[in-house]
Parts: C-alpha cells; sequence; structure tokens
C-alpha cells in the first residue's frame, strides 16, 4: 500500500491554541539548521537511524565542501524532566517500532489516537508532523512504523517529502532572519512601479548596475561578498523551452557581461566539472508562476575563486514574461549552508505584476 505523509495529521491530539488571540508559550530552543532525534539510545545504530542520517543528514552536493542537509543530535530521555527538555526544542524527530519496549515508543503511542496506531500498523501511514505542538515555531515529526527494517525503508523512499516539509519551514524561518534588520521598501516598490515585478531587497544591498533589463546588487563585506542578478524579458509566451541546457547557458551569458572579477578578462561562470553539483528542478508555486531554481557552484575565469550560487528562473503566462534571478557567494572562510538557504528563501519572495503592460 503506497505511504502516506500526512502534512496535516487527522486525529492527533494536536493542542494548538487556535482559540487563543495571542500565544504566550515560550519560543522553541536551537538552530534552524539542526535536527534533534530522539531515539532509544541503544537503537542509534539501527537501519532507522541511518536512513534518517541518509535523508536528513545528507551530504549537499550542490556545496563547494561538505555540509550536511541538517545537523544531526542524537538525544535519548530517562524520565519526564528529559521530555520536557526535549519538547523544548525547534526541530526535533521521535523515531521507533510502534510496539518497541523504549521509552520513546511509549511516547509516541501516547501521542498518537488509537485510530492512528492501527493505520500504522496496517502499513497506511507512518510519519505525523506536529506544528507547534510544544512551544512556538517548532517543527516536530513522529516517524513510526511496525519494525525497524519497514520504518527505514519508508522514510528513505519519502525522502523528498519529509525533508522538503521541513525544509518550506525553513524557508520562513530564514526569511524572518534575513529581513528581521531591515529591508529596502521603497527600491522593491520601485521595481514593482517601473518594471512590473519585485522582489525583497536585505537592507544593506547596493545596486550597482541598472539597465533597461537587467540590476545588479552587491554586498560586499571583507569574509562574505555576495550579489545579486536580475535579468527579465518581454513577450515570451510561453516557458515550454526552459530547460537544463538553456537556463545554465543563458545564466552563464549574462554573468560572463554583468559579474566580472578584478582581474582583466575575468568573470564569473559555473563549475560544470562535476554533473552532480549543478542541479535544475521546476518548483511547485501556490501561484499562476512557473518557477525553476538551479543550485551549484561557480568559479572565477582567469583567477582562483568560487563559490556556491542559487538561481531562479520564472515565467509569467499572463503577461508574457520572463524572469532571472541569481544569487551568489564568495565567503571562503564560512560555511555555506547558511547563506544558501537564505538566498534560496529570498528568491521565493518573487512577484509579478499580472496587470503589467509594456510602456514601450
Amino acid at each position: 500500500m503506497k505511504n502516506r505523509f500526512y502534512l496535516l495529521p487527522v486525529i492527533l491530539v494536536l493542542l494548538i491554541m487556535n482559540a487563543c488571540e495571542s500565544d504566550y508559550r515560550p519560543m522553541s530552543i536551537g538552530q534552524i539548521d539542526e535536527v534533534f532525534v530522539v531515539m532509544d539510545s541503544t537503537k542509534w545504530d539501527s537501519e532507522t537511524a541511518l536512513a534518517i542520517e541518509e535523508t536528513f543528514g545528507k551530504a549537499i552536493e550542490t556545496l563547494p565542501s561538505y555540509e550536511p542537509t541538517y545537523r544531526l543530535i542524537f538525544r535519548d530521555f530517562r524520565n519526564n524532566d528529559e521530555l520536557d527538555r526535549l519538547r523544548e526544542l525547534k526541530n526535533i524527530i521521535f523515531a521507533a517500532p510502534i510496539d518497541e519496549e523504549s521509552n520513546v515508543a511509549s511516547f509516541i503511542r501516547a501521542v498518537l489516537s488509537d485510530e492512528v496506531e492501527e493505520r500504522v500498523r496496517s502499513g497506511e501511514s507512518f510519519a505525523f508532523p506536529l506544528e507547534d505542538r510544544w512551544v512556538r515555531d517548532q517543527w516536530a515529526l513522529i516517524l513510526t512504523s511496525n519494525d525497524d527494517t519497514e520504518l527505514s525503508e519508508k522514510i528513505r523512499n519519502s525522502e523528498e517529502s519529509l525533508v522538503g516539509h521541513l525544509m518550506d519551514r525553513e524557508f520562513d524561518r530564514r526569511i524572518d532572519e534575513v529581513y528581521r534588520r531591515g529591508e529596502q521598501v521603497a527600491l522593491s516598490d520601485s521595481l514593482w512601479e517601473n518594471h512590473g515585478w519585485r522582489m525583497r531587497i536585505q537592507h544593506d544591498y547596493v545596486k550597482t548596475i541598472d539597465t533597461t533589463n537587467v540590476q545588479v546588487y552587491r554586498r560586499s563585506l571583507p569574509d562574505n561578498d555576495r550579489w545579486i542578478l536580475a535579468w527579465w524579458k518581454d513577450d515570451v509566451p510561453t516557458a515550454d523551452f526552459l530547460d537544463y541546457d538553456w537556463i545554465n547557458s543563458t545564466r552563464d551569458s549574462l554573468l560572463q557581461k554583468y559579474v566580472q572579477g578584478t582581474r582583466e578578462g575575468s568573470y564569473v561562470t559555473t563549475e560544470y566539472r562535476d554533473p552532480r553539483v549543478v542541479t535544475t528542478k521546476e518548483m511547485e508555486l501556490d501561484n499562476r508562476l512557473t518557477g525553476f531554481e538551479t543550485l551549484g557552484t561557480w568559479r572565477m575565469t582567469n583567477d582562483f575563486m568560487g563559490g556556491p550560487f542559487v538561481n531562479f528562473f520564472y515565467h509569467d503566462p499572463e503577461t508574457e514574461r520572463l524572469f532571472m534571478l541569481e544569487y551568489g557567494q564568495f565567503a571562503p572562510s564560512v560555511g555555506k549552508r547558511r547563506f544558501v538557504r537564505q538566498f534560496r528563501a529570498m528568491g521565493r519572495t518573487f512577484e509579478s505584476d499580472s496587470t503589467w503592460t509594456n510602456p514601450n
């Protein structure tokens, strides 16, 4: 029977204070990109633990050096006080076979209703997200099945939906992280009024190039240089031609012209030597737009520089317009995961004016 991943679990005891005007519970504890995995300590080398490491802890291949998707921290608990402290965490997974004789499994059975337990035993479902269950801004997930082998297999088979659910929550958190110190609302409003599209722009990016259909913004710090390249084109009735080759060749031509190095003849281009490190996927959007996201690494021609990039192509069929946003970074001394996730969140703030008509 097909595994089901319930984004809104039914019959779980979810007391989320919807009836209250304000939630006065404490905020969750922990970093955005760390996940605490609560399992019986004797099972930390089990197939289930390995499956969680291979999904949530999987290496990010599109970064220039090793970083996991999420930093995993395994924990167990022996009493209610330890459990209470665990339930204060920002990202937490409880994993155990449904009938295992352990504190973790007993806790899982206490959270699930009898009907949900039966669905688990019948193989109908195994994953149950709990949003803001015990504290504010919390992502929690219960993973359970009949035995270790079955549970590990279901986790691996559902990697995209399981990890994607946490990633979507992370993007929302990264939006708050990026713009909490301020943003350039007037600049976004100007893009909307003069060009029919906009994105949210962090407070300290500076516009360095402004043409009829290209803009470049830089955030230059000594150890963390970042940029945004925006390009758009009118009279594009369909997005059928958008694929990996077209997207990346178009990106490279724009980068060569608009993102150049300090040495003569140097410019940013995509690093293609390892085909795994450049990936293009169509995005699932809630609006009328068609979107593609490309992740990978760049290198500087005629220079020893490189770093990660995040690229977006958006097509608006109502106005027949095509847009590109590219975010890049050069920061050899810092980790890249956090900033790439920020870029991915920032690019998702893009909007296109459906009423736009070309004034020319």
